[in-house]
């Protein structure tokens, strides 16, 4: 079967797919060079792989098609975050939508996430706290379809964390997501930014209802004859100030801080890792950041790799 070439147009104005293609093309390329400069030949099997991997991305990427990034990481660096994590017992997880994608969760801001896809409405507009109470019907049937994901499952990052925790190392997780993937992997103490499509309530007598009902009704009602609304926090509103308040005392007394799957463009969620002081800051993401240089150490691979590989 032909694949379909990726096809720069001589054009100043690039689309975002192009644009997508060339960032592809330039960070396969670069870490195969990564590859061949280091220690300048294949000393073992797993480098081996990793190099041979980084070539397939390289084709991949100039057939238009989206690398794996599994293996865009060295050794060196691999070694380099189990040692970090080994010699630490003060571990926090700051996480975004990127730790659930592996487990067909859609993320938001990538080319083909949830804010690129065309509805009636955009998605900001939607999941406001003014469409919310405005056009009810409409939120729900959004929220129904795009928010809740039937037979989701936790994934190799999920499951990573919650052993990190069992082990004693990792105190915290902070996360963006409100899938409850990090709970249904085993972990406990799990800090969630924007809520939980687990937890709804209703607005006038403040009940809590579990999902069903979301599910089992068009426009959800308390038996109060209330409005339920789901416990995710919507445009317009604010963040718990009792999770946020955690958020920071866990990032502040952090020795280590990993960062995993997110954009670090969502505030004020994101401006929460300007907490940290220490100098074991981690950056896990298959895509670039505003924060990639201020970091102490760089994976461009994802979480359930790089956590799942420590060991």
């Amino acid at each position: 079967m032909n694949r379909k070439r990726c096809e720069v147009k001589p054009s100043l104005r690039k689309s975002r797919k192009e644009i997508r293609c060339l960032q592809n093309t330039k960070q396969a390329i670069n870490k195969t060079i990564e590859h061949v400069e280091y220690g300048k030949r294949p000393a073992t099997e797993e480098y081996a792989n990793g190099y041979l991997q980084a070539l397939h991305d390289v084709q991949a990427a100039l057939n238009g098609e989206k690398p794996s990034g599994k293996y865009w990481v060295t050794p060196a660096e691999m070694q380099t975050l189990k040692e970090i994590i080994d010699a630490s017992d003060n571990i926090v997880f700051f996480g975004g939508a990127g730790v659930s994608t592996e487990s067909g969760i859609p993320d938001f801001r990538s080319v083909d996430g949830l804010y690129n896809q065309q509805y009636d409405y955009p998605p900001e507009v939607i999941l406001s706290a003014t469409f919310f109470q405005h056009k009810t019907a409409d939120f729900y049937k959004f929220y129904r379809n795009k928010m809740i994901i039937d037979g989701i499952k936790p994934n190799a990052a999920h499951f990573a964390l919650a052993k990190l925790e069992r082990e004693k190392k990792l105190k915290a997780i902070i996360t963006q997501n409100i899938d409850g993937l990090h709970q249904a992997a085993g972990s406990e103490n799990v800090l969630e930014l924007h809520g939980s499509v687990h937890r709804n309530f209703c607005t006038e007598c403040n009940r809590p209802y579990d999902i069903s009902i979301i599910l089992e009704m068009e426009i959800p009602l308390c038996e109060c004859g209330g409005l339920v609304k789901p416990d995710v926090v919507l445009y317009e509103e604010s963040l718990n100030q009792a999770v946020l308040a955690q958020a920071v005392h866990y990032i502040s007394q952090a020795d280590v801080l990993i960062i995993g799957g997110t954009s670090l463009s969502v505030y004020p969620a994101a401006s929460l890792i300007y907490y940290y002081g220490g100098d074991k800051l981690i950056l896990i993401n298959n895509s670039e950041t505003s924060f990639d240089a201020r970091v102490n150490l760089l994976l461009r691979t994802s979480i359930g790799y790089a956590l799942g590989q420590k060991d």
